[in-house]
């Protein structure tokens, strides 16, 4: 049994294990406490009874009118507990939050193209790719990016989706909220 609670600033000192996956961002620590400061009801963990993390989800509310929504930052789950339902008990959450208190349009997030395993999974929750982002991964090579979308209630008129959006190209500076 495992358990959901709301992220720690002391957990920083316990996710490098959950971090290290080479498809996980990994941002500096006031990265992190910035997010905790300003959206601790979307920085949640998953733990074992014995506290140790098996799993985080990082988002934040963003964007104006019919762009307000909740995006996830970053979730990854540690290696050993993998394919356990944790990434879309994690993400329903952030959903509901995004929902209930933000009263958001959808909620968003960027995958790497060639992470195939992912795109299925957030398909299977019910995204779908709203746009290409042109090299919007830099490091050693660069890489596109999907702009995913789930719509939430407010969304009556289904705005926040559109057909064939891998094919609706943009460059990461057309990317505002």
């Amino acid at each position: 049994m495992s358990s959901l609670r709301q992220f720690k600033a002391t957990d920083l000192f316990n996710f490098n294990a959950i971090n290290l996956d080479s498809l996980t961002e990994t941002y500096n620590i006031s990265f992190y406490l910035s997010y905790l400061a300003r959206w601790p009801d979307l920085f949640s963990v998953q733990c074992t009874p014995s506290e140790t993390l098996m799993a985080y989800v990082m988002g934040k509310a963003e964007g104006t009118g019919l762009d307000w929504h909740g995006h996830v930052t970053a979730i990854t789950v540690a290696p050993e507990y993998r394919r356990l339902g944790l990434a879309e008990g994690m993400m329903t959450l952030l959903e509901k939050v995004s929902e209930e208190p933000y009263d958001g349009y959808f909620v968003d997030l960027f995958v790497r193209r060639s992470n195939k395993v992912a795109i299925e999974m957030y398909k299977r929750f019910g995204y779908s790719i709203y746009r290409t982002v042109i090299e919007y991964y830099s490091g050693d090579t660069t890489e596109d990016a999907f702009d995913m979308r789930k719509p939430l209630k407010r969304d009556v008129d289904r705005q926040s989706v559109r057909e064939n959006g891998e094919t609706f190209r943009v460059e990461p500076h057309e990317v505002v909220f």
